[in-house]
């Protein structure tokens, strides 16, 4: 799904020598980055379809659209200026840039891993509380580690209960296949095939905590408020390929071909990881998740979770160290230190129809 976190700690500190806390200043050009996952592959198809310069054109502005191989190193561009705009997960988005010090707007919130990530055992082990006592190989300190976390917490356990091998997604098809290796948490395409083995049990995946693990479009705060065309293009854009890729139309089977090829799979691979992706192709889907009370929620669980793994930085003493603000007014963590925003009032003025 995602690509291995870097040491975050070094990351934030790479995003807070770097003081961006000065107004951006309106601009014309502007460059997003993105890595290759299922809810992502749209940016993309935006890119070389024309919808994103159609829509940049349309306030008078330029976007660049670049893909970045490696996952963190994209966010770590981002937290260093480099990007205006960066796809990521609502953790990293927590725990790299504003961790680091860089004001963050979640401008649009693409989708929820909706069984993409899980937790699979080997042999005769079938249950979430087999895993005491077990290794688990899995990405340290990424998703997979939360989502590891979250599963122990639902059977009664912790992860003083097991040990956790770190393990690099590219390593862990490969690893699951040796007889050491007898329990993985990871993420799809990995998944899938891990899954496909004999003798494997999934005991756990995201579905069971939906709404918990999120997918981005991360943008920096004072870029967008001194530049909310920038804001409107990226939103307009991303609701004008929802509208074509979601359709039971030859033009959405094309768009989805398109991202399968582009994300090195086939139609039948890339439907299958949207199946376990919840998209949200409509705008208004998109706001009514944003402005439910269960999302101030879940990120609070996220802040616990980074702050009990060091990820909120050397200087935090809570898992309030950061200020997050929500829809309604609603505020989490040190107001005084508040560093990443979910605003869904782009996503409302596509709902709206007025972008």
């Amino acid at each position: 799904m995602r690509k291995p976190r870097l040491c975050t700690v070094l990351a934030a500190g790479l995003a807070a020598a770097i003081s961006l806390n000065s107004h951006a200043a309106p601009k014309t050009d502007f460059s997003v980055c993105w890595t290759i996952y299922a809810g992502w592959m749209p940016w993309e198809y935006g890119a070389a379809e024309g919808i994103v310069d159609k829509w940049a054109k349309k306030y008078d502005i330029n976007i660049d659209v670049v893909q970045i191989n490696d996952y963190v190193e994209s966010i770590n561009q981002y937290s260093a200026g480099q990007f205006d705009g960066c796809t990521m997960t609502n953790m990293d988005a927590l725990t790299i840039p504003a961790a680091g010090g860089v004001d963050s707007t979640a401008l649009i919130i693409g989708d929820f891993s909706n069984g993409n990530d899980g937790v699979v055992l080997k042999g005769e082990k079938k249950t979430l509380g087999d895993l005491k006592g077990q290794n688990v190989n899995l990405v340290e300190l990424s998703v997979s580690h939360y989502l590891l976390a979250r599963g122990l917490e639902k059977a009664g356990l912790s992860e003083k209960d097991l040990t956790v091998v770190n393990t690099s997604d590219a390593d862990m098809v490969a690893a699951f296949s040796t007889s050491d290796v007898t329990a993985v948490t990871t993420w799809n395409p990995l998944l899938a095939e891990i899954e496909a083995t004999p003798g494997v049990t999934k005991v756990f995946d995201s579905s069971q905590i939906p709404g918990e693990i999120i997918d981005l479009m991360v943008v920096n705060s004072d870029t967008l408020k001194d530049n909310p065309a920038f804001g409107k293009a990226l939103t307009g854009a991303w609701y004008e390929i929802m509208a074509t890729m979601s359709a039971d139309t030859p033009a959405g089977k094309a768009a989805r071909e398109h991202m399968a090829k582009a994300s090195g799979t086939d139609l039948a691979g890339y439907d299958a990881q949207l199946a376990a992706t919840k998209m949200f192709y409509s705008a208004k889907d998109a706001v009514a998740f944003a402005t439910s009370p269960k999302l101030p929620a879940t990120m609070t669980k996220v802040a616990e979770f980074s702050f009990g793994h060091g990820l909120l930085g050397e200087g935090a003493q809570s898992a309030d160290a950061i200020g997050m603000s929500f829809a309604k007014g609603i505020v989490t963590g040190d107001k005084g230190n508040l560093k990443l925003r979910f605003d869904p009032s782009y996503m409302q003025m596509a709902a709206d129809g007025t972008l």
